[in-house]
């Protein structure tokens, strides 16, 4: 039997929901799991070729992954009131940055879209998630008037000196009437089949909790493999990191967020970003 193929980010709270499946903590029922890390935008790139079985990908993008994968109903990021920042060198305000240069970590990106919604105008400019260092450097140099930044990056941009412009998680819930921000979820192609889509559902869902019941072990380990020095993760910052996203929305899509995700597509299409047709369908809740 092939292995059901993972791929996520580095960021801790998707190593957090995986951490128990790949670690022997939970009963794979004869399935073997391989997995592979990849920045966001890298796996948002990837997922069109539909050869991983469960991928971690932005919610913007699952709009154009519809045909071939299904929203998992758990392993989302979620901001309920509060997301992606963007930040700039001196305090400034968000309409000043109409028509200018703004770092972005991918234009598939949820914090793309929800930026595009609130600041119509604005001139892209890649910058790569990792290191999310260089989003600083492009701010410093004035390569760029101001950085979107996403996963750590946005508990750390206080310490580097960066004043925020805007909090997305709370600008959304303006424009929305108090709607979640749906960043990140999981999803499972639909090739798989009926039945293994349900038992790797299941699997996921159980390691999540796995996580949830035993956060200080996983917190442990997660701190003993973290690789990425550029983020200065500590126990204090992993702790207010994974409280807001890896908590009971990432083991459960609850219904205000689902109508969140069906909210972001609709003004996705709207504002001429997102592929008019798709819509969100989550595998059934195998519970």
């Amino acid at each position: 039997m092939h292995p059901v193929r993972l791929a996520f980010s580095p960021d801790s709270d998707d190593i957090f929901m995986f951490w128990p499946l790949l670690h022997g903590k939970i009963d794979t029922r004869g399935l073997s799991f391989v997995h592979e890390r990849a920045d966001t935008e890298t796996l948002n790139e990837r997922a069109a070729q539909a050869e991983v079985d469960v991928i971690a990908v932005s919610i913007a993008r699952y709009a154009a992954l519809t045909r071939d994968y299904l929203l998992l109903p758990h392993g989302a990021s979620v901001g309920r009131g509060y997301g992606p920042v963007v930040v700039s060198r001196a305090p400034t305000e968000l309409a000043a940055l109409d028509a200018r240069p703004i770092g972005i970590p991918g234009p598939r990106t949820t914090a793309y879209l929800t930026l595009r919604l609130i600041l119509p105008r604005f001139e892209p400019v890649v910058i790569p998630i990792s290191p999310f260092t260089l989003s600083f450097d492009a701010v410093r140099e004035g390569r760029v008037d101001a950085a979107l930044l996403i996963h750590e990056g946005r508990l750390t941009y206080e310490r580097e000196g960066f004043h925020k412009v805007v909090d997305l998680g709370e600008a959304w819930s303006a424009l929305t009437g108090g709607l979640p921000l749906p960043l990140g979820g999981n999803v499972i192609r639909r090739g798989l089949g009926t039945e293994k889509v349900a038992l790797v559902s299941r699997l996921c869902r159980e390691s999540i909790a796995w996580a949830l019941a035993h956060r200080e072990e996983v917190m442990t380990a997660l701190l003993a493999e973290e690789s990425r020095a550029e983020v200065g993760l500590d126990r204090a910052l992993l702790d207010r990191y994974l409280a807001m996203y890896a908590n009971d929305d990432t083991l459960s899509f609850a219904p205000d967020a689902r109508r969140a995700v069906e909210e972001l597509f609709s003004r996705g299409v709207r504002a001429g970003v997102l592929t008019e047709g798709a819509r969100p369908e989550f595998a059934e809740d195998f519970e």
